[in-house]
């Protein structure tokens, strides 16, 4: 703890300052976790709330976790309101059946189960999952390889480089070229605000303790070109988050081929990578364009095999980082807690 309390600030936006841990690392759901979404600007009253509307809204604020019925929702005026509010409660009411961010996130995913709400949501949960993994290191190349599992990146190969930037960031910087000047939205910030919230820059040994300032913003490249730290830190981050939700220990390594001829089980970190690999597992053609998008392969081993299927015992798992045809990567760190060859004791 003494140490957790020395490292400085980051990622204040992601909610872990309004959950509590319990005694087994793992975040419990608090009331003010769950005020904080009746706090979004899709369901926060503005001027024209009608009084059902502000009633209930104040209801909740006062007790997150209060029963809403079908009256108070179909009382409210807003049809777009009461198609939000349905929206967040169902996020809720997900959350309530879980006695941790962990638990709730697992169960989104859970097979056989239907994905019924905004990635966004999703995005929030590893967001605030991650801060807990990661809540006592002091590598800024790992705690920006970590945004990937709750941040979409813009992928930039940049004469053999690839660097990641932050999708919505990039997007940003886009719709200013295009207009020529800042957003109303934008004017309203401080410009250093405005500054910080659009400028990229790459991360490198030189600016790293600018990362403490800047992680808010979500605006440092990742370099992840083989060999390079980012790529490292991105494989000691998916062993932390594999030791936090299943307890066991792996090692992850960054590898240029797959040359195995007894490879037996492989995960993909997107849905892009798990085709990819499904395909080069079964024998099949894979075109030039495809093998271009792959921008990194891992091996993964088990510190103890008695952790692995029997059948698999001390075999590795690849795993494969693919961009998309418009060069996005979306991680789904999800896949690794449901893929991996695990014993039925674990």
């Amino acid at each position: 703890m003494d140490q957790e309390k020395r490292m400085p600030e980051f990622w204040r936006n992601s909610g872990y300052h309004l959950l509590d841990r319990d005694e087994d690392g793992f975040l419990s759901i608090t009331d003010d976790f769950l005020r904080a979404f009746w706090m979004r600007p899709e369901v926060a009253p503005v001027e024209e709330s009608c009084s059902a509307e502000l009633a209930l809204h104040e209801g909740l604020m006062d007790d997150p976790r209060r029963v809403v019925s079908a009256h108070n929702i179909a009382a409210m005026a807003d049809s777009d309101i009461r198609e939000n509010y349905e929206v967040v409660l169902n996020f809720r009411e997900k959350l309530l059946a879980a006695a941790t961010v962990e638990e709730a996130y697992m169960a989104l995913f859970a097979p056989g189960k239907n994905i019924d709400i905004p990635s966004m949501f999703i995005d929030q949960l590893a967001h605030a999952i991650a801060h807990n993994i990661m809540a006592d290191e002091g590598d800024p190349f790992r705690l920006r390889a970590a945004e990937l599992l709750f941040r979409d990146q813009t992928v930039n190969d940049m004469r053999g480089q690839i660097l990641l930037a932050d999708a919505e960031i990039t997007e940003m910087q886009a719709q200013r070229r295009d207009s020529g000047n800042i957003s109303l939205i934008e004017l309203a910030k401080s410009p250093e605000t405005v500054r910080n919230s659009v400028e990229v820059d790459v991360l490198t040994a030189d600016n790293l303790d600018d990362y403490w300032t800047r992680s808010e913003y979500f605006n440092m490249a990742l370099d992840i070109t083989f060999g390079r730290n980012g790529l490292d830190g991105f494989a000691r981050v998916l062993e932390r988050w594999i030791a936090h939700f299943l307890k066991v220990d792996v090692e992850i390594q960054p590898t240029g081929q797959i040359t195995d001829d007894k490879w037996v089980r492989h995960v993909g970190l997107d849905s892009e990578a798990t085709v990819l690999l499904n395909d080069l597992y079964r024998g099949l053609a894979v075109d030039e364009g495809r093998n271009e998008r792959l921008l990194s392969l891992f091996r993964l081993r088990f510190r103890n095999n008695g952790d692995m299927e029997a059948a698999v015992s001390g075999r590795p798992v690849y795993l494969a980082l693919c961009r998309t045809v418009q060069n996005r990567l979306k991680v789904k760190g999800q896949n690794l807690l449901y893929s991996l060859p695990l014993a039925s004791s674990v």
